[in-house]
């Protein structure tokens, strides 16, 4: 499969200093393959990201990814897909994706979140 038709797009809080970390330590780990990826910082992209199908407040609290397809996976699901790219990760992918861990992590990330945006809001 060309790397093309795998292309994602991920939709990041730029304003956001974790985020910008961890998209760079991303950027590391999946090493050299161009345009796989498009990051595109959501800063004051409200009008785009609602063209786009996605709730900005909803895109500030959940990571959103936006597959080849079109299709917008989010919180733990736009994790999964992202991680599972890159082999150092995959078994990341699918320790998240468990039936009893996904759940437990997606509560702990959205009480990070509400933390981090309490001072923003």
């Amino acid at each position: 499969m060309d790397k093309l038709s795998t292309k994602l797009t991920v939709f990041y809080d730029g304003a956001c200093s974790v985020c910008v970390r961890d998209r760079r330590w991303y950027e590391k780990l999946e090493g050299k393959t161009e345009d796989s990826v498009e990051w595109l910082d959501i800063t004051g992209r409200d009008q785009e990201l609602r063209e786009q199908g996605i709730d900005p407040d909803k895109a500030l609290r959940e990571l959103h990814v936006k597959d080849s397809q079109g299709q917008v996976h989010r919180e733990m699901a736009a994790y999964i897909l992202l991680m599972a790219r890159v082999p150092l990760l995959k078994p990341v992918a699918w320790l998240i994706g468990l039936p009893v861990i996904r759940p437990t992590l997606a509560w702990f990330y959205h009480r990070w979140v509400a933390r981090r945006l309490g001072s923003r809001i």
